[in-house]
Order: structure tokens, then C-alpha cells, then sequence
């Protein structure tokens, strides 16, 4: 079965500095995937790769089979890639309803001339992007917040008015960069809940986080990243036992102590 994205030998240099050392990931259709790891293991470097920001020094990054390398982000968000970012990018000053209007873009096709002139055609493309605008607010629990200024919502409800923009086109691929960075607790179950049902909607979706807790809750697969390297893909449960990701989180030695302390205590 061919994965929805793949990376071949993805690699990128900074000087003397290797951040992202020759990944092969495969991301299936229908799946959450986490790309976890220490910090400065790469995995902010990886998205920026695999959503066009940055070029990378050598290797592919194929969505659906299709080598999107060469591509602007624009031409990716294009074809069915989507993207939030650590820190939050909304448009203070705009109402909560234009932000996710601005993640439709791409969607609209009249012309300059049509939209000055505020014809028939201008106004039923209006209608029906502000509608799937409102479905995007409506999903993520914001609908009763469509007219208020972005700058007034707290910080939690502006992470999930990010996800509602980029989810506002369909995308095929969601990438979230740590979308619970800074939640409360309350605020981080019901992402997971609304993780899952984006998914259950039909878009698959890639993720970076660093609360492990969130990440074994809701996440599928499991791709771990060392000093640029890939270290493990598989399943969260094994994550948790592999000797290599054990190492990269705690150190050699801390590592060691607990395998030896684990293998004590099995029957």
C-alpha cells in the first residue's frame, strides 16, 4: 500500500550542522502519526521540509506518490497539504470567521474584475466559502465566536481557530506543530477528542508534541527523531520499549537502570 507522504533520504544541512540526516518516514492515509523525540532532534526542521518552507539539502518528499519537492508551500497546500505552527499566526485584528476565510483562498476562482464589481458569480462563491468557513468553526467549537475579534479569544480557542483554518479546505494531510503546547488539561482532552474526529472525517494527520501523554492517547504510529536521525517507526506501545528511544529520552545510563529494574520485575 503506498503512503499518503513519504520522505526518501530527506535530509537538510545548516553549515556544518546536520538537522534532518537521511529520513525515510511514511505516513499512511487515515492515520495519526506523531514525530516525536528530544529537543533539537529535528522535527520542526522535518515539517518545515515536508510543507515546502525550507528546501531540503538532499532526498524527496512525495505526497500521494507524487515527487512534491520541487513545490512552493502554496503549491502544496494546493494539493491537499495543511500546516499549523508552534507559535500562533492569526490575524488579531480580523474577525474569527475572515481568519478561516483566508485558509480558503486558494478555493476561490473568480476574477479581480468579478470581485470589484461584486457580481452574481463573485457573490455565490462568497456564500458557499463562507459556509464551509462557518462548518470549520463549527467542528473545532468555535461557531459563537465567528464575529468576535481574534485577538480577544483566549489562548487555548486561538490554537483551535488555526486548526479550523487550515482545516476550512479539506485537506488530504493536517501537519500540527505542537497543538497543546501551553493547553491546560481540559483544553488538551478535548483536543485529543478533536484530533480523532479530523481524522475519523477523513484527513490524516501528522504531528509534532511533546506531551507524551497526548501523543500515546491518540496518536496510531509513531516515528521518533534523534540528533536528525530516524531511530524507530512503529507502534506507540512499542515506542515506550524500544532500548534506542528509551536511550534518547533519558540518557544511556537512566536507560539502562530501568531495563534492568523492569527485567527484575517480570514474573
Amino acid at each position: 500500500m503506498t503512503a499518503l507522504l513519504q520522505t526518501r533520504t530527506l535530509t537538510r544541512r545548516y553549515a556544518g550542522l546536520l538537522a534532518v540526516d537521511s529520513v525515510d518516514m511514511a505516513v499512511q492515509a487515515g492515520r495519526v502519526h506523531a514525530l516525536i523525540g528530544p529537543n533539537g532532534a529535528g522535527k520542526t526542521t522535518l515539517f518545515n521540509l515536508i510543507s515546502g518552507l525550507e528546501p531540503p539539502s538532499e532526498g524527496a518528499v512525495l505526497l500521494r506518490g507524487r515527487d512534491i519537492t520541487p513545490l512552493r508551500a502554496d503549491r502544496r497546500t494546493a494539493l491537499g497539504l495543511a500546516r499549523t505552527f508552534q507559535n500562533i499566526r492569526i490575524f488579531g485584528a480580523m474577525t474569527v470567521l475572515e481568519n478561516v476565510l483566508t485558509g480558503l483562498q486558494p478555493r476561490r476562482t473568480v476574477g479581480l474584475i468579478q470581485t470589484i464589481l461584486r457580481t452574481p458569480a463573485f457573490r455565490r462563491e462568497e456564500r458557499a466559502l463562507v459556509a464551509r468557513a462557518r462548518e470549520a468553526l463549527e467542528m473545532v467549537g468555535l461557531s459563537a465566536r465567528a464575529e468576535a475579534q481574534a485577538a480577544t479569544l483566549p489562548y487555548g480557542e486561538q490554537r483551535l481557530l488555526e486548526i479550523a483554518r487550515a482545516m476550512a479546505p479539506e485537506p488530504a494531510l493536517l501537519l500540527l506543530d505542537e497543538p497543546a503546547a501551553g493547553m491546560n488539561p481540559a483544553e488538551t482532552a478535548a483536543l485529543a477528542g478533536l484530533v480523532r474526529r479530523i481524522r475519523d472525517l477523513g484527513t490524516t494527520v501528522l504531528l509534532v508534541e511533546h506531551d507524551m501523554g497526548f501523543v500515546m492517547d491518540i496518536a496510531d504510529d509513531v516515528t521518533v527523531l534523534n540528533f536528525g536521525r530516524l531511530i524507530f517507526q512503529g507502534p506507540p506501545a512499542a515506542a515506550r520499549q524500544a532500548p534506542e528511544v528509551m536511550t534518547a529520552y533519558l540518557g544511556q545510563k537512566m536507560a539502562a537502570r530501568l531495563a534492568a529494574r523492569a527485567r527484575k520485575v517480570v514474573p
